[in-house]
């Protein structure tokens, strides 16, 4: 099974397609869905280093 590709790539991509004009739209902190601090804590424990 592949890994996950993580938070930060997900949000890149979403970028990109909105950029391309998807029509998405990005989430607002604290609304349902969205990354919480704990999430961007816990992904930058698993980050590549440069």
């Amino acid at each position: 099974m592949a890994a996950k590709k993580g938070l930060y790539h997900n949000i890149n991509q979403k970028r990109k397609r909105i950029a391309a004009g998807s029509g998405e739209k990005m989430r607002k902190v604290g609304s349902k869905g969205a990354p919480t601090a704990k999430d961007f804590k816990e992904s930058a424990k698993t980050a590549k280093k440069k």
